[in-house]
């Protein structure tokens, strides 16, 4: 005999539904009020962005910082630009 696989999935919540995806489908789009992620998915995405961002801060100041033109003077920038008038 074999066990029912356990799911979050909203699907197998829906009491109404006949078994079929057209009318769970049909469902969810006639009651989108009670169509949400659940607050324990809301939290853990949110606490993943949170680290996320807190990571790319680090590796953004750990990193070593470089001259973008380390050749060219900042204030004459004009003596570049290929004007022979």
């Amino acid at each position: 005999m074999t066990r029912k696989k356990k799911t979050r999935s909203l699907a197998d919540k829906v009491t109404i539904r006949t078994g079929r995806r057209k009318d769970y489908k049909k469902w969810r789009h006639d009651n989108p009020d009670q169509v949400a992620p659940s607050r324990r998915f809301v939290a853990k995405k949110q606490q993943q962005r949170k680290l996320q961002a807190v990571r790319k801060l680090a590796r953004q100041q750990s990193g070593q910082e470089i001259a973008i033109h380390p050749d060219q003077p900042s204030n004459s920038s004009d003596s570049h630009r290929g004007d022979d008038s």
